[in-house]
């Protein structure tokens, strides 16, 4: 089952070994466990605004789940170039930290277990894009799908679990398979 270690008063979740690769397939998560860490990332041809931090972690709070999230932004160059001599800057402005409400989350169909340890899907931002830069917590479910327009032998999707396994960590199975061969 799920832990979580406490230590000086933060919780570290058990970190998953990196995920199993499945040529040809997409990989999604309809939720998230507490201690999972996801980064926005800026489309091309944007930049995040300075001094915003683009990352956002799935924590429990008063028996909930949720995303902590910072402001996050991502502006057009063209437009801050175009904006970059006439602004003045105030250096005395501090960003702000702050849980902002959740996206809306699917979580009439979870459990009360669930509503504690797992987020649901995080907020969009204009313009960016979220990446994983480090791997999932115990408990994680991975959703794996051929890609459209590549031979599907059955069964063409799945499901992968980051469980604990007698002490060990481990993805369970993945019985699907992608190809392109015609």
């Amino acid at each position: 089952m799920h832990r979580l270690f406490s230590f000086s008063g933060f919780l570290f979740a058990e970190i998953c070994p990196a995920v199993p690769r499945t040529e040809f397939a997409d990989v999604t998560a309809d939720t998230y466990s507490v201690g999972t860490k996801l980064y926005y990332e800026c489309d091309s041809g944007y930049v995040r605004r300075q001094g915003q931090y683009p990352g956002i972690q799935c924590q429990s709070t008063e028996q909930v789940a949720s995303w902590l999230y910072d402001e996050f932004e991502c502006i057009d160059k063209k437009i801050l170039l175009s904006m970059a001599p006439t602004k003045d800057l105030d250096a005395t402005k501090k960003p702000q930290t702050k849980t902002q409400d959740p996206a809306p989350q699917k979580q009439e169909n979870l459990s009360e277990f669930d509503q504690k340890n797992f987020c649901g899907p995080p907020k969009t931002i204009p313009h960016a894009s979220l990446s994983l830069k480090k791997q999932y917590c115990v408990g994680q479910v991975l959703h794996f799908k051929c890609q459209s327009g590549y031979d599907k032998r059955s069964p063409s999707s799945g499901t992968s679990v980051c469980k604990k396994v007698d002490g060990k960590i481990i993805w369970t199975p993945l019985n699907m398979r992608c190809t392109n061969d015609s």
